[in-house]
């Protein structure tokens, strides 16, 4: 059994090392599988008080009732052999105790009488250890408050505030949260507020806080007036608990924030990402009931909104029948709203029946209360779909142009999605082309055996058409017309072409169109202009306006092969210019416009374009060119530094992508990216984070995980997060390494060290860059990366007093005049004077530091120039040498005119000199000139 046994202490080891989540709860299974099969009742035990916290992490509560059970029978029968307390520095059996209260309240299942008896017995095996009352009455508080007996749940908080705390009290964090809730509960915001924000002043955290507490404060936030901080808590309360199924009643909260401050779009996201959470914990049903009536509140507010048809994506899972009842189809924001109510309903009904009170009642009457009030707190993360503006055609000819318009575009699936609603066309004429359309699609897609299949109706509409000799063209060379290229393909083309002459002057265009675009396929751009140039006339000859047009936008694109990007330009502004282009042709030669001004710098007019194409694609019904029409401006508007109008074209392009079924990762992390510079941070970061885990689901490879990591600890760093910031950067440093993308890794690493030092973790910073140092020396070639690094090394050292600073100084300052990097000179030289102040080489700091500002100025940057002197002034006077300040304070403030905090410092201290000289009708003179 040796070997058994020692592997169940390894997997013990592991457990009280691993994070709760699914990885933690599969080692948990395997110790008390292991247990059992070594049939060792005390290593059962301490597997099973391990799976008791586990479960309740996860929110498996059925295991967790389970295993306490057998824990608490066992340390009842033999408390020597199985004591409450496995000093392993998890729950004890006691703490366990208050857990399991409020997990059988949770259920209708369980009687009243149950739970009272649970409660009685919790306090009696408290009495018989000893223990203070503390975390009895704190489980009689929230048996009272979730039963709706709210005068004894408040003699039981005033009691519980009046008893002494002890080591099986809830947490500060815990504590603090739930007492909150309790008051936004009874309407007492402000008391609410007061304890939400002690606790995240305090740095309070817990399993599940601070987001509860968050969660439990953004209705109280929103009626004292303060929706910037509603906002904030509810983007970082979110953020935290978005992926533990466990936590559904913090994201019912948020979804609730979420439909009352008009973010209708953001909640009904929501309620599709997390709809799937009711059906992981069958016992939580207490959460089922304050889900629910969140997602009924969101989803008439979706209806309000005018998206009551809406499809809910996820609700018509075979798992969420119980819930809402069969439903034939998918259910709309309007019927799951009304089935979401009547199932909050009959579940608060089965609560107050059990007990004998109307507290669940009166929770949904709170929340019906809600259609009342309305927040206007913008969240930018999502948007609904505008819809289309033209009416879908009303019969077959109107299904023939509007495909024609798509295939004219080049909106392949959308003229596919058209076609059988075209093909109900009479004309024989009109129906040959259409098949023609669907033929090149089906070719352009690799479907080309279905292509074949399809080739003899295609000829009999021709025929239908009277159109022999082209039904006679195609008979023989199949597919060739239609884009199919192959070897054989080719040569059936050449020598058609070469035989062309007898043909019809359609058919002759027909002919040159299609081997213009192979050789377009294959590069030979000067081939293809002299076929399109064929085509053209034999189009003109043929009054074929339509494929005129199509053989211009052919040219167009073989001169932008050729890279002659002023040319085509022109060609394209003529052609716009021509009265006779389709709706499809216009958007798209505006596209390739919008992406030829892009490669030009000409960034306004490039996204101007774009943003036409979209109003084009929008009359078309072109949803899915839609949404590549949205990203492509909202590029363009990022490039021309409008980054706010990029974030309203990637949050539509995210929205379509989504309501397609494809991935929306790629959008989602530009729209985070343009949310960062708008100063969006805390958005930002939620959705680099959803971006991430997509990526993480979908094994991206490392460096563009790596790229997503580091994005996401900016944006936490940039909102304030800096703990969780410090891990993103440590995360982005590892992915990188295992990219072997050296130079981002150390970068990574110097922005952890940054944040570590602003909070005084010196050592721990110091640590990390000068592994960072070495890391980056593996990319020799990646100077700014390099010269950052060893420049902050050096600072770090320099700021302690350490010597081997000067030798990283020297370094990059070589750097920067190898490659004429000014600035970066004068940097690393201002650093070289901090670091000798500190070894108190006063001469030769101030000499260094006014070297710094003459390099600073020289190069415009009065700014620095100034902070450069006002340091070397600052070790003038701490040195007695206050005389020889004042003309470096003078110079300090003449180069901070432009720089309002920077003027006022220098000012103020040269007044403070002037005092120390003797000076007091200068330091007056000083002084009052700045107040004025």
């Amino acid at each position: 059994m040796a070997r058994p046994k020692k592997r169940f202490q390894q997997l013990i080891e592991e457990i009280d090392r691993t994070p709760w989540g699914p990885a933690e709860q599969a080692l948990v299974a395997e110790a008390v599988a292991l247990a059992v099969e070594v049939g060792d009742e005390r290593l059962e035990y301490e597997a099973r008080m391990r799976q008791t916290a586990s479960a309740n992490m996860g929110g498996a509560t059925d295991v967790m009732l389970n295993s306490f059970a057998w824990c608490l029978a066992h340390h009842d029968a033999d408390p020597q052999r199985f004591p409450a307390d496995l000093d392993n520095g998890g729950a004890d059996l006691m703490w366990q105790f208050k857990w399991m209260a409020s997990s059988l309240r949770s259920s209708p299942a369980f009687s009243q009488e149950q739970i009272a008896a649970v409660l009685d017995d919790m306090e009696a095996h408290y009495r018989a250890a000893g223990l203070g009352l503390s975390g009895v009455l704190t489980a009689r508080f929230e048996d009272a408050w979730d039963a709706g007996r709210m005068d004894d749940a408040e003699a039981l908080r005033v009691q519980l505030e009046a008893t002494p705390r002890d080591d099986h009290s809830h947490c500060d964090a815990c504590g603090r949260s739930q007492v909150a809730g309790f008051y936004a509960d009874t309407d007492r915001d402000d008391e609410a507020i007061q304890l939400v924000e002690e606790m995240i002043e305090g740095g309070f955290s817990c399993g599940e806080e601070p987001e509860h507490a968050l969660s439990r404060a953004l209705l109280p936030y929103l009626r004292a007036g303060r929706p910037a901080e509603a906002k904030t808590a509810h983007l970082r309360s979110y953020r935290l608990a978005k992926d533990n199924p466990d936590n559904l009643r913090i994201v019912a909260n948020n979804i609730v924030f979420a439909a009352i401050t008009g973010n209708e779009a953001r909640a009904l996201t929501m309620v599709e990402k997390h709809i799937a959470w009711l059906a992981h914990d069958g016992l939580n049903v207490d959460a089922h009931f304050a889900a629910l009536a969140a997602l009924a509140v969101a989803l008439d507010r979706v209806t309000a909104a005018g998206h009551g048809d809406t499809p809910v994506r996820g609700a018509d899972a075979p798992s969420l029948v119980p819930f809402f009842g069969a439903h034939d189809g998918p259910w709309s924001a309007t019927d799951l709203a009304a089935a979401a109510w009547s199932a909050a309903e009959r579940i608060g009904a089965a609560f107050d029946e059990r007990d004998g009170t109307r507290g669940h009642a009166r929770s949904l009457d709170r929340m019906r209360a809600l259609a009342t009030e309305q927040y206007d707190v913008p969240i930018r993360s999502d948007a609904f779909v505008a819809p289309t503006p033209s009416a879908a055609p009303v019969d077959a000819d109107g299904w023939f142009e509007r495909a024609m318009q798509l295939a004219q575009f080049g909106a392949e699936h959308e003229t596919l999605d058209a076609l059988p609603l075209a093909l109900a066309v009479e004309d024989p004429d009109k129906r040959a082309q259409l098949l023609s359309m669907r033929l090149g699609i089906l070719i352009a897609l690799d479907r080309a055996e279905e292509a074949l299949q399809l080739l003899p109706e295609r000829i009999a509409a021709l025929r239908a058409a009277g159109r022999e000799e082209q039904a006679a063209l195609e008979e023989r060379l199949e597919l060739a017309t239609f884009g199919l290229n192959t070897p054989e393909t080719t040569a059936a083309l050449e020598e058609a072409i070469s035989d062309a002459a007898s043909l019809p002057a359609w058919s002759r265009g027909d002919l040159a169109i299609s081997r213009a675009a192979l050789h377009l396929q294959a590069g030979e751009a000067d081939a293809a202009l002299d076929l399109a140039e064929v085509a053209a006339r034999s189009f003109a000859e043929a009054e074929d306006v339509r494929l005129s047009n199509t053989t211009t936008l052919l040219a167009i694109s073989a001169v932008l092969s050729k890279g002659d990007l002023e040319p085509a330009i022109t060609l394209l502004d003529r052609f716009l210019a021509q009265d006779d282009l389709s709706t499809g042709h216009r958007a798209q030669a505006l596209q390739i416009r919008a992406r030829v001004r892009g490669g030009t710098d000409s960034y306004v007019e490039g996204a101007t374009d774009a943003d036409e194409v979209c109003r084009l694609l929008a009359e078309l019904g072109a949803t899915r060119a839609l949404g590549d029409a949205h990203l492509l401006a909202g590029a363009l508007w990022e490039d021309a530094e409008e980054p706010e109008k990029a974030v309203s074209r990637y949050r539509l392009a995210s929205r379509i992508a989504g309501e397609a079924g494809g991935d929306s990762t790629g959008v989602d992390f530009r729209l985070a990216r343009a949310m960062l510079r708008v100063g969006d941070a805390e958005e930002a970061a939620e959705l680099f984070g959803d971006v991430l885990q997509r990526e993480e689901i979908a094994e991206v490879a490392a460096g563009s995980r790596a790229m997503t990591a580091s994005m996401l600890a900016r944006a936490l760093g940039a909102a304030g997060e800096f703990g969780q910031a410090v891990g993103a950067h440590g995360y982005a440093s590892e992915l990188f390494g295992q990219a072997e993308e050296h130079a981002d890794q150390a970068m990574s690493m110097t922005e952890q060290a940054k944040i570590l030092a602003r909070f005084d973790e010196q050592e721990d910073a110091i640590g990390l860059l000068e592994a960072a140092a070495e890391i980056v020396r593996r990319a020799p070639d990646a100077v700014g990366a390099l010269t950052e690094v060893l420049h902050s090394l050096g600072q770090a050292y320099g700021g302690r007093g350490d010597a081997r600073a000067f030798a990283l100084f020297d370094e990059v300052a070589a750097l920067a005049q190898q490659h004429e990097a000014g600035w970066l000179l004068a940097d690393v030289t201002d650093s070289r004077g901090r670091a000798l102040a500190e070894l108190g080489r006063i001469d030769e700091a101030v000499a260094a530091a006014l070297t710094a500002a003459d390099g600073f100025a020289a190069l415009g940057d009065l700014g620095s120039a100034g902070s450069s002197e006002l340091f070397a002034g600052r070790v003038l006077a701490g040195n007695d040498r206050s005389a020889d300040a004042v003309p470096v304070y003078r110079s300090a403030i003449e180069h901070a005119a432009g720089h309002p905090p920077l003027l006022q410092v220098a000012a103020l201290e040269l007044g403070n000199v002037f005092e120390s000289l003797g000076r007091h009708g200068e330091a007056a003179e000083i002084r009052s000139h700045l107040e004025s």
